[in-house]
């Protein structure tokens, strides 16, 4: 692949130069090509056998901090469900049931670059894509014959989310708060993880709390009579045009509710779904300024809800809320109801699974509860003072 590459490039520099007759310039193009794929036969032997080893030093290396890490992973687990065991029987937790020592980070050798040319079923592999917003418009119109009515203004898309979010209970603390530390206080309704710098999506995370694809088809699983309940009293003000398209968008909320309790309601059921057109499409309801709001709304509102069936009463701060966000209602839980004394010593670790955390630098640089905590406060504080935080804030 590569040498064709430097061999259309030569080419166009000889045709390029004045006065260089065609068959010339394919001449030298061709000699300079197969000059530059003899020198690459040559190195390559020499190229493989360097990568070989540096593989082989790698493989070594890796192996060794597996068998150390799988040891540390295996203890964090048992306590987990040790831990989950002694509030069944409504046991004190104590620092005995945490795994008290930070985990082993890997420092050796990076895996090298293999110099050899990938295989089809590789190349295939690495351009599995992420589904961005132009992905989910389509599908939701191919599957369900449906567009997602976009705001007029961002600000008409924030006082939506302020007014459901305020309705079902959530203050204006949380939701800005957590708005600014998953958007940076300037994120849209339709922000997608990572293409806000200029790149490639990370994910498939959108919106003021960053839904993944899973997160939607779940709460539509979940909510969704209430949000067809919504949109059928808002339906009866309406009416002409407007009644119409909203009797449409309540007829494939209706389809998508149905298409996403095919499955049992649990989180691996629901990740199977959402990588499909059809969850695509469910996903795309995240744009929808009445649909919209209420997923956003509902992604922290679980947590609130679980919080108080578990008997956790007093109101959780945002950077609480956030922390049952990041990874889960119950291990969150774990967190918020930790004494101050014990979040100064137990590692955020106990809190993850391995490759989450490994995958997680904010965990790994603050490695306690309270360091955590700590700086996911911080982040609040700095980022609510944002445009798009001043402007959700002042939508309540």
């Amino acid at each position: 692949m590569r040498s064709q590459l430097i061999r259309y490039c030569l080419g166009l520099a000889a045709l390029a130069l004045p006065g260089v007759p065609w068959a010339v310039a394919i001449e030298a193009s061709a000699l300079s090509a197969t000059a530059t794929e003899a020198m690459a036969q040559a190195v390559l032997p020499q190229a493989i056998a360097e990568y070989r080893r540096k593989l082989r030093d790698y493989q070594e290396a890796r192996a060794a901090f597996d068998q150390e890490a799988g040891a540390y992973w295996s203890a964090i687990s048992d306590k987990r469900r040790g831990r989950n065991a002694k509030r069944r029987d409504r046991q004190t937790i104590t620092l005995d049931d945490y795994v008290l020592s930070q985990p082993p980070l890997y420092a050796g050798p990076k895996r090298p670059i293999n110099p050899e040319p990938a295989s089809e079923e590789e190349r295939r592999r690495e351009r599995k894509a992420i589904p961005v917003v132009a992905d989910l418009l389509q599908a939701a119109a191919e599957q369900f014959q449906f567009t997602p009515q976009r705001p007029a203004t961002e600000v008409a898309f924030k006082r939506a989310y302020a007014r459901y979010a305020q309705a079902s209970g959530l203050t204006r603390e949380q939701a800005v708060r957590v708005y600014s530390f998953e958007t940076g206080g300037t994120g849209n309704h339709d922000m997608q993880s990572g293409l806000r710098r200029g790149s490639h999506a990370i994910s498939t995370a959108i919106g003021y709390n960053q839904l993944l694809t899973t997160n939607s088809v779940e709460l539509v699983a979940e909510q969704g009579d209430e949000f067809v309940r919504a949109l059928t009293e808002k339906a009866a003000g309406l009416s002409g045009s407007q009644r119409k398209a909203m009797d449409h968008k309540i007829a494939v909320l209706k389809q998508m509710v149905a298409f996403t309790r095919s499955v049992p309601d649990d989180w691996s059921a629901h990740e199977k779904l959402a990588d499909t057109p059809q969850g695509w499409a469910v996903h795309a309801m995240v744009l929808d300024i009445d649909v919209g709001p209420m997923l956003q709304t509902h992604k922290l509102l679980t947590s609130v809800i679980f919080a108080r069936a578990k008997g956790y009463t007093r109101p959780l701060t945002a950077a609480e809320l956030e922390m049952m966000n990041l990874t889960g209602d119950g291990t969150g839980l774990d967190m918020v109801t930790m004494p101050q004394a014990m979040r100064e010593q137990v590692p955020t670790a106990n809190f993850f699974q391995r490759g989450g955390y490994e995958r997680n630098p904010v965990a790994i640089r603050h490695n306690t509860v309270a360091q955590l905590l700590a700086v996911t406060n911080a982040r609040m504080d700095a980022q609510s003072n944002n445009a798009g935080a001043k402007e959700l804030a002042a939508s309540y």
